[in-house]
């Protein structure tokens, strides 16, 4: 595992907890579900990584607008003052 996923035959870097499961199939014989995979790769230590730098096309500028401009329009809740009523026998009162 530590030469990784193109030592055994991938193309890119990526493990995924399928790419694990053949190893282990492969190497020892034995089948395992993709959750008792990540359980038994847990206990011995392995954890998930994420990539630790953004991406080179990445805008800020662009990025600072749209969370000041879009996102509180997209996040807006609903109104909860305006009467209405779920019930079909008995709608709210205006």
């Amino acid at each position: 595992m530590d030469a990784g996923p193109a030592a055994s035959g991938w193309s890119d870097q990526c493990w995924t907890l399928a790419r694990i499961a053949e190893i282990v199939r492969r190497r020892f014989g034995v089948g395992y579900t993709l959750a008792g995979l990540d359980l038994l790769l847990h206990r011995i230590g392995w954890s998930m990584q994420v990539p630790s730098r953004k991406a080179a096309e990445r805008n800020e500028a662009t990025i600072a607008a749209w969370k000041d401009e879009q996102w509180p329009v997209i996040k807006r809740g609903r109104r909860t003052w305006a009467p209405g009523s779920a019930s079909r026998t008995m709608p709210a009162r205006a």
